[in-house]
């Protein structure tokens, strides 16, 4: 419950309160925490674990792919990308491969780094534009 768990009930605010730019950049991290979880349950041969962590990560990349607008151009690569994600984690899984999902997390985080400085620019030009206003 929420209300006994403060954090808990932090984090239900911050995703409800959220921008979409800032809900993208939480999947972004969020999918980079589970591969990290899924890195350290194949050095523990923890099958189980590794499985969920990554069919989490193929989760959120599956999220990223059906909420692109599909009439930009840049989407149409992205799509491409995420569909390569998701085929490599599909790799991963069944090998237990470390190196790919090292791969996919170079790649992922990339991504993430890149939607940080989207989120930035974007504040940058919107407090620009405020000007002297108060």
């Amino acid at each position: 419950m929420a209300i006994n768990n403060p954090y808990a009930a932090y984090q239900n605010n911050s995703v409800n309160t959220a921008s979409p730019g800032e809900l993208t950049l939480m999947l972004y991290n969020g999918s980079l925490k589970f591969i990290h979880i899924a890195k350290k349950a194949i050095e523990e041969k923890n099958i189980e674990l590794k499985n969920t962590n990554i069919q989490k990560t193929q989760a959120i990349i599956n999220e990223l792919m059906v909420t692109l607008n599909t009439n930009l151009e840049v989407s149409k690569n992205l799509i491409s990308l995420y569909d390569y994600i998701n085929r490599r984690l599909t790799e991963a899984n069944i090998k237990s491969d470390m190196t790919i999902l090292e791969e996919v997390e170079g790649l992922i985080t990339d991504f993430r780094d890149t939607w940080k400085e989207v989120i930035h620019l974007n504040r940058q030009k919107q407090h620009a534009g405020q000007g002297g206003q108060a």
